[in-house]
């Protein structure tokens, strides 16, 4: 996601930041600092998983600060750096330079966002038939909206699903000012019913048997949580937060 220079509020982070949390055995998220997206505060996370090769899975690198690096190093080398859509690439950039071995894995129209800076994906996610990951993550294409495509992942071994914004969370009492918590409210993507925010979920219209797919798939995997890149996050019940999260799509069972 990209910064933006005017503030329009504040988020109150989940302390520690930029540190490895762990989720279940070989995955764990980092909690990072806020990202303004348009003048808004959003908190930003990422996820590393450890492949049985020993190589690092980065689902939306998140700043690549020195006490972080001396973490991820102590888990193995970094092999995929994966942009999750075209808004999630911000610090892949900096980690590809960190880690020039890693491959930086582009999301539909994401490389046409990266263009004036000063480097390129390696590979295309919508290429890749059978990803060198697909042992223990699938991925599942997420289309039909007219502004924003996504990938998702589910670590099998762990049962974890991973989104970068088709659910989005935000916790009332970490918003300021009162009224940004208004906008959330409006936007339905504020805790405890968090979702896709109203923008983007008008941006499926006409288009639900698609979405509709893809959220049955997603069941039908049965995971047991969910990491999100923005909000408080679904540790259990990963199921019936699907349903409740996506009950606004027409065919979702």
């Amino acid at each position: 996601m990209k910064k933006t220079c005017t503030h329009f509020g504040r988020y109150d982070l989940y302390h520690p930041i930029n540190q490895l949390k762990p989720v279940a055995h070989n995955i764990w998220l980092v909690d990072s600092e806020t990202i303004n997206f348009k003048g808004v505060p959003f908190p930003t996370r990422m996820t590393v998983i450890r492949l049985q090769t020993g190589g690092l899975f980065v689902h939306s690198p998140t700043d690549l600060t020195a006490s972080l690096r001396s973490e991820i190093d102590k888990l193995g080398p970094v092999e995929h750096l994966v942009s999750p859509n075209r808004i999630h690439y911000c610090w892949i950039g900096q980690w590809g330079e960190a880690y020039p071995n890693a491959k930086k894995w582009a999301s539909p129209d994401v490389q046409s966002a990266v263009e004036p800076l000063a480097w390129q994906f390696d590979c295309e996610l919508s290429t890749a038939s059978c990803p060198p990951w697909d042992d223990e993550i699938s991925q599942l294409h997420v289309c039909g909206s007219r502004f924003l495509e996504e990938y998702v992942f589910f670590h099998k071994s762990s049962r974890t699903l991973i989104f970068a914004d088709l659910i989005e969370n935000f916790e009332r009492n970490r918003i300021h000012p009162w009224w940004l918590k208004y906008l959330f409210m409006c936007a339905g993507n504020a805790d405890p019913d968090g979702k896709l925010p109203l923008d983007l979920r008008l941006s499926y219209f006409g288009r639900h048997d698609q979405l509709s797919k893809a959220v049955n798939t997603m069941i039908a995997w049965q995971p047991e949580r969910i990491i999100i890149a923005h909000g408080r996050w679904y540790r259990e019940n990963a199921v019936d937060e699907l349903r409740r999260a996506f009950r606004w799509v027409k065919g979702v069972t």
